[in-house]
């Protein structure tokens, strides 16, 4: 297999000169696009918008798991480690805006990360370290990100973990021997390592420095990945079209001020 990172679909548009060009598609939630779809998309996030506060950053990945789940109750189990609740945020819409590499755990969650709103290359682990799994007898995802570590794929990058404890065990892992992602975001599921893999990233990430959005419980999955990882793209394009600041607020160092209009107080 290719080491060419596999890199999201962009708009080929033709200039005067009958140049071809790149332009970035603008985000849109869920890939609605048309006018139906798009009614569809808003009010569906009207109404988890009246269930999730909307007061903060985290507030916005806490809403994108309801909505990815149909379930108001699973905002109570997102888990975000950093120096406050927004911070793996911000790190993730700063790690879009400088178009770091986006890495999934299998074909699944990469399919459902957005093509819009971003310019960042979008690749899976699966189907890398075959060699390695078939020598050490370890899962074939768990292998797959030893592999593309060795290859320094995940410093920097935006790591994703939608399925597989085993691939989420091996990142933290990695993270431990000095690997530093800019943001985790983790949801493996099942009834096997799935609630483990994840505490043990949250400690990792946590003694490391590194931003993390994981959840609790049994429960998560690919979709639910997906959906986070897609917010972190629209929390980005929202900072481009200047409707949101990441900055922190000036409030701790005793500095009060108010907000600009269109910004996001954290």
């Amino acid at each position: 297999m290719s080491d060419t990172p596999e890199t999201s679909d962009a708009t080929a548009t033709t200039s005067e000169t009958g140049e071809e060009s790149n332009e970035r598609e603008a985000y849109a939630d869920l890939g609605a696009t048309t006018e139906a779809a798009m009614d569809i998309a808003e009010t569906s996030m009207d109404r988890v918008h009246e269930l999730v506060p909307q007061e903060t950053l985290a507030d916005r990945l806490r809403a994108k798991s309801v909505h990815a789940t149909g379930d108001p109750e699973f905002q109570h189990l997102v888990r975000f480690t950093g120096a406050d609740k927004d911070e793996p945020v911000r790190a993730g819409a700063r790690a879009v805006l400088d178009e770091r590499p986006i890495v999934t755990d299998i074909t699944m969650v990469k399919a459902g990360i957005t093509g819009r709103g971003h310019d960042c290359p979008v690749r899976k682990a699966i189907g890398n370290g075959a060699e390695l799994a078939a020598e050490t007898g370890m899962t074939r995802t768990a292998a797959a990100v030893l592999e593309l570590d060795r290859e320094s794929v995940y410093d920097g990058a935006i790591a994703v973990v939608g399925n597989a404890p085993t691939a989420a065990l091996a990142l933290a892992d990695c993270i431990e021997d000095g690997t530093r992602p800019a943001v985790v975001v983790a949801t493996p599921v099942g009834f096997v390592k799935a609630a483990d893999s994840r505490e043990r990233l949250r400690e990792v990430c946590a003694a490391n420095g590194v931003p993390a959005v994981t959840n609790v419980g049994r429960r998560g999955g690919s979709g639910l990945a997906a959906g986070l990882t897609n917010e972190l793209v629209h929390v980005a394009s929202d900072v481009r079209d200047g409707e949101v600041s990441l900055e922190t607020s000036n409030r701790s160092s005793g500095e009060d001020r108010e907000p600009r209009d269109g910004e996001v107080e954290l």
